[in-house]
């Protein structure tokens, strides 16, 4: 995908929220078991990696889209990518993986997924504009020398 991914709070988006809209996962995730491991024997990582992805606020959207392969594989080149001589092509293919799961912010903005606020946080305030910040100018690196010093 080419292009800045979509931000929420533009007006264009906003647009686009009304037409095909943004999902809202919730914060406190999927709250059910894990799926059955799709893939032959999960190692012992794997299993700890399928189980922690399953309880994500996004495995909810996963579910929906029966996308147990896509998570299965994702984990199992994690796994292997975790591991100290990890080649570099498969950690490239852990961050693609990232993006289309949703699982980066950018992968997030993409799928126009954002997580609602958890119950017991305040709603997010607005941000407040702070007093812009004076730059200097040319000028005030100019250094006033009296007359007859530096010559």
């Amino acid at each position: 995908m080419s292009g800045p991914p979509p931000d929420p709070r533009s007006l264009k988006s906003a647009a686009a929220m009304e037409k095909g809209g943004w999902r809202t996962l919730p914060a406190e995730g999927r709250g059910e078991p894990a799926p059955e491991w799709p893939l032959t024997s999960p190692a012992d990582r794997e299993a700890e990696l399928w189980e922690e992805m399953w309880a994500k606020p996004q495995a909810v959207a996963w579910a929906d889209l029966s996308q147990e392969l896509e998570v299965a594989l994702f984990v199992r080149t994690l796994a292997e990518a975790e591991r100290a001589d990890g080649r570099v092509d498969v950690k490239k293919m852990v961050r693609s993986y990232l993006d289309s799961l949703g699982l980066s912010v950018a992968g997030m903005n993409r799928n126009r997924w954002k997580v609602a606020p958890a119950g017991d946080e305040p709603p997010p305030v607005a941000d407040v504009a702070a007093a812009p910040v004076r730059r200097p100018s040319a000028r005030d690196r100019l250094k006033v020398v009296p007359s007859g010093e530096g010559t």
